[in-house]
This record gives C-alpha cells, sequence and structure tokens, in this order.
C-alpha cells in the first residue's frame, strides 16, 4: 500500500481508539501495523484499518498475535 497516507491514517485511528503500537512499511510494499489496546479498542481499530483511508484499495488485513514489545503511543516508522 502506497501513496495514500496509510501509515499516518494508521496513526489517527489508533489515537482515537487510545491504541500504542507502530505503523511502518515492508519491502514488499505491505504495511505493518502492531497495537497494543483492550480488546474493544482492538476491534474498532482493526475495522478502521480493514476501511483504509480515503482513495485507498485495502485487499486485506491479517491479523495474529505478537509477542509483546514496550511502546508508548502510535509511531511511524
Amino acid at each position: 500500500m502506497q501513496g495514500v497516507g496509510y501509515r499516518a491514517f494508521a496513526q489517527r485511528a489508533a489515537r482515537e481508539n487510545s491504541i500504542d503500537g507502530y505503523a511502518r512499511n515492508l519491502e514488499d510494499g505491505r504495511v505493518e501495523v502492531y497495537a497494543v489496546g483492550l480488546p474493544t479498542q482492538l476491534d474498532r481499530f482493526s475495522g478502521a484499518l480493514r476501511a483504509g483511508p480515503r482513495f485507498s484499495d485495502v485487499r486485506g488485513v491479517d491479523e495474529q498475535d505478537a509477542a509483546p514489545e514496550s511502546v508508548i503511543s502510535f509511531r511511524i516508522r
């Protein structure tokens, strides 16, 4: 996903849902998002990521549990 501001969109959605974590581009063009929050917050955040920003074409969101990381706020890496 490139050129549509997806990482910045994820950051805004994270702030709206009180999510900590990060978003970063992967070498293959995908965006990786690491998110920490309560289950209800994560559900809302996931829904926003699936919808994506205006003019985006989100073709899929894969979710999986990840090892805990120490994160404060939500950052773009």
